[in-house]
């Protein structure tokens, strides 16, 4: 049996990652060829990304034929399927997307879709049915108005198309109002001015109209779909109270109805301001350095290698590598930090873009951030539509049509009960004539009220509107929440298991000790070192390296050959015609070479401090230790003591490293358990055991090596995800700062959110459990009216505390 491995994005360029439904189609028609015993993904690791593995027999099937398919497979659905994701105008409130979804999923051609409150909605399409432009055409049709990601400058004015009417987008709250005013008047005109009744009826015809107007195209548009909804039974009632000659109440109803819609829609538009306000952060222009003199251009011309130049004060228009110029920058709205980060030049700039992603904050500069007082010059690494700030946005985008599960819950509740609820009310009004002797307009009244009293508007609005504030509140400050689901799911973690390197400690490894096991094997030694590790990317290799540089020169190397790493042991390879080994005890017990008990007693007492060791093995001998210490996060132990007291019961660090460096690490933070001499693979099954003992849990890493293990938790929490788009795309959320200080806030407003969804279910089902048998018992219509709103208004105000949410350690 055979195997081959293919990078995904090669293959199926536009799914935006390996839980893709088009991934599984993949999989299941390459399973179905001849010779193929199996098809799975794996997911993103060690830099690279997410990968399709074919095994296959190679006596039934060639290499050639396997890549041919694959690559005609991929072609295939990627001309079949297309995928959209888009910020629209004119959702009006939670129902109005529920009832846009149910209308976009019935549409021949759409596959999937999701449709936010807060103004997204994402599309998977049939492209031999429909193209990208029928879609949008479709949304126009549905009053939904598509607008770029990119929004317009702050100072600028955004048309809305929400409310759009003969007043604009306040249309909905200006009928609603005068709605109020015709009710008032009418009232006040009976009651104390000696109003004719027929101008009064005037009057509450006009409240009705107003109030009810887009209760009716609510309700028309539900019943063509044979849905009935919250705004049916609202207009049912009304339209009771008016047969029963409540004009009065009837408008009332409608009054306060209309004008709830209306403030929800304000609030739910706060929410989706304040994600859409991280695209007011990036500059429209630049000033490209062009043969020595400036020029303004837009940011979306702006290519890899071009030079740019950001004076004092200025927003930095792109994610890119200092090349001159030294500054402090203030990172807060990208990543959250409180406090500028120095920048300085990088030595080699070119050089230094193929590796992007690992380098140190003091080199890069991210989109959207704030120049402090010095002016820099910056060699441009991504386009602006791959910046940091431009994926941000997007996966904050995917997260708001990310549904959590108590959502889910709720609109599957009300789908039954909106239904539940009239057919009670028949039972009541019959009931209450047939068998209690109520008279016929006391039946009917009660039962309108019962109508009023048993919707549940608070319900549908409570989860959602706390979900889109919290992830909003936490991409404002520097944390990625990938939808509803992770934010509720990590209020109820128990347990969290960290990665050590670069997660609990610096990840920037310095040599310790470097100890030739004789005086005349050191040149021998360095020479080995030296010139195996520079072939290696390896954190430690490059530690290594760049300390052996400064310690002397090496005037000529001999070429290593057939150089090879070996996850979680070493590396290996030969120097002219010998055998070289660097790793740690693991490889010399898989290369069986027996490891003497002086140098297994040296490498004891060195772990016993913390550090990390590697022996070197050159032709037949040792010739010696090389001893690295990785620091703790200087922020860890506090972080650590925080979560503990936000109810985390478990920590554990989980290392690659020997099980002394572990526990070395783990007393320094303040974690109890430290599981060392963990593979990758042993990592994952870490986790499964982990959750399998105190479910659920939480892993934090760094999103590059972790990317497994992250997958395998109930939350997958990857740090120091600014300028990563594996750390992005792996995690379920990233902390954009490369500090665990973001930790607990994360799960402070987790479980603040899980909290106010909480609140809002208890009093939107209490109100309907209170009122339905005051209802029965002679509540009237007015004040059903008045508490039903009430409520309404309460959840949704409640919702919104989350946009201000500060967490203090206690």
């Amino acid at each position: 049996m055979a195997k081959i491995r293919i990078e995904l994005p090669i293959i199926l360029p536009e799914i935006p990652d390996e839980r893709d439904p088009c991934v599984q189609r993949l999989i299941e028609a390459l399973s179905a060829k001849p010779g193929i015993e199996r098809v799975h993904v794996l997911p993103p690791e060690n830099g690279t990304p997410a990968r399709l593995c074919v095994h296959y027999d190679p006596e039934q099937v060639r290499l050639e034929d396997i890549r041919r398919w694959v690559r005609q497979t991929g072609a295939r659905l990627t001309e079949a399927y297309g995928h959209l994701i888009l910020p629209v105008s004119g959702i009006r409130n939670v129902r109005h997307a529920q009832r846009l979804e149910h209308q976009l999923q019935h549409k021949p051609g759409i596959l999937d879709v999701q449709v936010s409150p807060a103004g997204i909605v994402r599309i998977e399409y049939d492209r031999q049915q429909l193209t990208e432009a029928d879609i949008r055409t479709l949304l126009n049709r549905l009053g939904l108005v598509p607008r770029e990601t990119s929004l317009p400058h702050p100072h600028e004015k955004e048309e809305e198309h929400a409310h759009g009417g003969v007043f604009g987008e306040r249309t909905e709250l200006i009928f609603a109002l005068l709605a109020g005013f015709f009710l008032v008047l009418g009232w006040v005109g009976a009651t104390w001015l000696g109003f004719p009744p027929l101008l009064s009826r005037i009057s509450y015809l006009a409240a009705y109209f107003f109030g009810g107007y887009y209760t009716v195209i609510e309700t028309l548009e539900s019943l063509k779909q044979r849905r009935l909804n919250i705004d049916f039974l609202m207009l049912a009632a009304a339209a009771g109270a008016a047969v029963l000659g409540h004009w009065a109440e009837g408008a009332f109803l409608l009054f306060l109805f209309s004008l709830g819609h209306a403030l929800e829609h304000y609030a739910m538009g706060r929410a989706q301001r304040a994600i859409r306000s991280l695209s007011e952060l990036m500059p429209r222009t630049a000033l490209r350095k062009e043969n020595g003199t400036l020029k303004e251009v837009p940011v979306e011309a702006l290519q890899v290698g071009d030079v740019v130049v950001v004076r004092p004060g200025e927003r930095i228009p792109v994610d890119g590598i200092v090349m001159e110029g030294q500054s402090s920058v203030n990172q807060a709205p990208v990543t959250g930090e409180s406090i500028p980060v120095d920048k300085q030049p990088h030595p080699q700039p070119d050089a230094a873009l193929k590796q992007w992603e690992r380098l140190s904050d003091t080199y890069r500069v991210f989109a959207g951030t704030i120049n402090g007082n010095g002016t820099l010059v910056i060699l441009v690494a991504r386009r602006s539509q791959d910046s940091t700030i431009a994926r941000l946005v997007q996966l904050v985008m995917e997260a708001e049509t990310a549904k959590s599960p108590t959502q889910r819950f709720t609109e599957r509740f009300e789908r039954i009960f909106v239904p539940a609820v009239l057919a009670f009310d028949v039972l009541v009004f019959i009931g209450g004539i047939g068998l209690i002797g109520w008279p016929v307009e006391l039946a009917f009244y009660r039962a309108m009220a019962i109508l009023v009293a048993a919707s549940p508007c608070a319900l549908a609005i409570s989860t959602p509107s706390a979900i889109l504030s919290g992830i909003a509140r936490a991409a404002q400050l520097g944390v990625l929440v990938k939808g509803g689901a992770p934010l509720e799911t990590l209020a109820l973690v128990r347990a969290m298991a960290f990665d050590k390197t670069g997660t609990l400690t610096m990840g920037q490894p310095q040599v310790t000790d470097i100890l030739p096991t004789e005086d005349s094997l050191k040149e021998r030694l360095f020479e080995t070192l030296l010139a195996v590790e520079r072939l290696s990317d390896h954190p430690l290799a490059e530690a290594v390296v760049q300390y052996i540089e400064q310690q002397m020169t090496l005037s000529s190397l001999p070429d290593p050959e057939e150089v090879e790493t070996i996850p979680g042991h070493g590396i290996r390879g030969y120097m002219e015609g010998e055998r070289v080994l660097i790793g740690n005890l693991r490889l010399f017990e898989r290369e069986q070479i027996p490891v003497p008990e002086s140098l297994q007693r040296q490498l004891a007492a060195l772990e016993q401090d913390g550090k990390t060791t590697m022996l070197v093995y050159r032709g037949d001998r040792f010739l010696g230790i090389v001893a690295l210490r990785d620091n703790p996060r200087p922020e860890a132990p506090s972080v650590i003591q925080e979560l503990r007291a936000l109810g985390i019961q478990r920590m554990i660090l989980i290392s690659g490293d020997n099980q002394r460096v572990a526990q070395a690490i783990a007393r320094q933070v303040g974690i109890e358990e430290a599981w060392g001499n963990l593979l990758p693979e042993d990592k994952v099954k870490a986790i499964r055991r982990l959750r399998a003992e105190t479910p659920p849990v939480a892993m934090v890493g760094d999103g590059i090596n972790d990317a497994p293990a992250l997958a395998q938790a109930d939350v997958g929490i990857a740090m120091g995800a600014a300028g990563s788009d594996l750390a992005l795309e792996t995690a379920d959320i990233a902390l954009m700062a490369n500090s665990l200080t973001g930790l607990p806030f994360a799960r402070a407003l987790s479980l603040k959110t899980r909290r106010i969804i909480q609140q809002n279910l208890w009093v939107s089902l209490g109100m309907v459990a209170i009122l339905i048998p005051a209802a029965l018992l002679g509540l009237q219509l007015s004040l059903a009216v008045v508490f039903h709103e009430g409520s309404t208004l309460v959840v949704v105000f409640n919702a919104l505390r989350l946009l201000r949410f500060t967490y203090q350690p206690a």
